[in-house]
């Protein structure tokens, strides 16, 4: 390894020095090592824990040849893994907890997660076998065996203090292989695919997109999209011009993390480009909202700082704030608002004329309102008198309500009644999935720039082309499908099966740590019911997205299913998909129903039948790593459950190779 004999500053550790120089080093040169890196006041509890690892480590690893680090980031989950080991062919991951005399299951999966994440986003770790170690330094380890998983994570040990040493000698005996080069595991890269409440908690945090993202093509495309959207803000505002961008881009590709790069990065009130993230995603607002607001609070108790919750939640609301009571506030006032620079998340799904006026005339009192949607938007932001960016964040196929605009009616309201405005748009906005090409003209002096376009899918780092092979499955596009379905399987586990329970336990085996599972299923899916799924009942989308395994309400329990109103823009690990029969197989292709009373309907409104279908196509990309799709096996003796209704629609399936349960 070529390291000198004094401790190294590693990029991502705050100390780092092979063992030998480890062993042979003062408490004092260690800590003051991790002190000098470390950013916020040094708490007496830091440093007392850090001396409780150092006197540990130094006692148990003589005699071992390896490489320590302290402190190791793992930026995706905004956290420090306390002691990273390499010895040997493996690569040891520590958590300590110092003065605790049991394990706490919250702390085994935390250790847990840290080996996942550097198994799945560190180049360095993806063929090293990696153990976790959970150590209560008070508590008294059991001799548990080693269980691998077929990724090369082994499920965590839990020790006490003394018994670390003979656990490593144990693994080392056990695990064979080549030796871990220390140099070039600290030197390789760590390309993350976070979720979008990690990624929204990590840029809330300060930080950077390019910190939480990875390096490959696709992800190097989220970056260029997000510089391209800065150098617009910049450009507007040295011009003092008024401007609206569109971004596509394919489910999971990263439109919402675009989005939140630019308002984190504008969201002080002291910024004269201040910028506000909006959408009018109910549950969405709700979820990133309160995960802010408790890993900030979190985060400024840890710093020692008196603070409430609730005073820590006012600051994250407006920098997060639902579009409709944007909407609401400019119409009590004439003036223009405080920022300059919005961001509207799902911009397709702004209200119509129609949706609009309605909405106005019930609830506001106001009959003579002539605007749609995206007109009163664009008129709010053209009060100032200076300058204004508005960025549209666009994605394709995802309309699910009625009343929702479209695209269009952005472009032209622009060209009908701002003309002021200069249009920059994604060149991929005349794709037939965006629905916008009827608005847009050759001579309205628009903008196409392909750096506005998001190509690749990261909601799946196991797989990119998920949404490509539901685009195929619900196009009846047998072939593509089968052949996206060939290139998924290796990395992506896929599952078909009829029996609820075996579908349950299949997304129970397959996650680890804390990795996130859940019930699916649309909100037309009515007669899911005699399976204990019941559409009607709303679920509260914070308790199933952010409450843990003890909580009743959260999606662990596998109880509640969330509809596609509840996912959208949010995403899950591992999925189980409730197929009904309101989207069912016919001889002609898709037959689209709804339960109404005692029976189903036919939907015969084409944009109906396109939002039904549009429910299985959110419902189906919400997984990152794998899914698991449930198609009853129906009830002959009931005429609404009739197995007719669901025959077909499995057999389909499955003819596209999709492994049965």
């Amino acid at each position: 390894m070529a390291f000198s004999h004094d401790p190294v500053r590693t990029p991502r550790a705050w100390y780092g020095s092979e063992l030998v120089d480890f062993l042979n080093a003062s408490l004092s040169s260690v800590i003051g090592r991790l002190a000098s890196a470390n950013e916020f006041s040094l708490e007496a509890t830091q440093r007392d824990a850090w001396r409780a690892q150092f006197e540990i480590l130094q006692c148990q690893l003589a005699g071992f040849a390896g490489f320590i680090a302290f402190e190791f980031s793992i930026p995706r989950m905004g956290r420090r893994i306390d002691v990273v080991l390499l010895i040997g062919p493996v690569v040891f991951v520590i958590e300590f907890k110092v003065g605790e005399h049991a394990f706490d299951s919250a702390a085994l999966e935390q250790v847990w997660d840290y080996a996942l994440d550097l198994k799945n986003f560190h180049e360095g770790s993806h063929a090293a076998p990696i153990v976790p170690m959970l150590v209560a330094t008070e508590a008294k380890g059991a001799e548990a065996e080693l269980q691998r998983d077929a990724d090369g994570v082994y499920r965590p040990l839990a020790l006490g203090a003394a018994d670390l040493r003979r656990a490593i000698e144990r693994c080392l005996r056990s695990i064979s292989g080549t030796p871990v080069d220390a140099a070039a595991w600290l030197a390789a890269p760590y390309h993350p695919t976070p979720t979008i409440i990690e990624a929204a908690r990590a840029l809330y945090g300060r930080h950077s997109v390019e910190e939480i993202s990875r390096a490959d093509a696709g992800a190097r495309n989220l970056r260029v999209t997000s510089r391209r959207v800065e150098e617009l803000a910049q450009e507007a505002r040295e011009t003092r011009s008024k401007r609206i961008c569109f971004v596509t881009g394919v489910p999971g590709a990263g439109k919402t993390l675009v989005g939140l790069n630019v308002a984190t990065r504008r969201r002080s009130k002291d910024d004269a480009a201040h910028a506000v993230y909006l959408s009018g995603n109910g549950p969405l607002v709700d979820v990133l909202r309160e995960a802010l607001t408790r890993d900030e609070f979190a985060r400024r108790k840890a710093a020692g700082e008196s603070v409430r919750k609730g005073k820590v939640g006012e600051s994250v609301k407006a920098f997060i704030q639902n579009v409709h009571h944007f909407r609401d506030d400019a119409l009590e006032s004439s003036g223009a608002p405080f920022e300059h620079v919005v961001i509207f998340d799902e911009a397709q799904r702004a209200w119509n004329l129609h949706q609009t006026a309605s909405f106005m005339r019930r609830k506001k009192g106001r009959a003579d309102f002539t605007m749609s949607e995206p007109e009163f938007l664009i008129s709010c932001m053209d009060r100032h008198e200076d300058w204004a960016l508005i960025v549209c964040l666009v994605g394709g196929g995802q309309e699910i309500n009625t009343g929702e605009a479209g695209i269009g009616a952005w472009i032209e309201a622009v060209h009908h009644k701002f003309a002021n405005w200069k249009l920059h748009i994604s060149s991929r906005l005349r794709d037939s999935e965006y629905a916008a090409a009827g608005a847009l003209s050759e001579n309205m002096g628009a903008s196409f720039d392909d750096g506005l376009h998001l190509a690749v899918s990261m909601r799946s780092f196991r797989a990119e082309n998920v949404s490509s092979f539901v685009k195929a499955l619900l196009d009846l596009e047998l072939q593509a499908a089968r052949g996206q379905l060939r290139e998924l399987l290796p990395r992506y586990p896929l599952a078909l099966t009829r029996d609820l329970s075996r579908a349950k336990q299949w997304v129970r085996n397959h996650a680890r740590g804390s990795e996130r599972f859940g019930l699916l299923a649309s909100s037309k899916a009515q007669r899911l019911k005699p399976h204990a799924i019941d559409v009607r009942v709303d679920i509260d989308p914070v308790h199933w997205f952010l409450s843990g395994k003890d909580d009743t309400r959260s999606s662990y329990y596998l109880e509640d299913a969330a509809t596609e109103f509840q996912v959208q823009g949010l995403e899950l690990d591992w999925a189980c998909v409730n197929w009904d029969g309101d989207l069912r197989l016919g001889e002609a292709g898709w037959s689209h129903h709804d339960f109404r009373g005692d029976k189903w309907t036919n939907v015969h409104k084409e944009s109906a039948q396109q939002y039904l279908k549009n429910a299985y196509r959110v419902l189906l990309t919400r997984a990152r790593q794998g899914m698991v799709v449930f198609v009853p096996p129906g009830e002959t003796a009931d005429a609404t459950r009739s197995p007719a209704f669901y025959d077909a629609t499995y057999a389909y399936l499955a003819s596209l190779g999709i492994p049965t349960l």
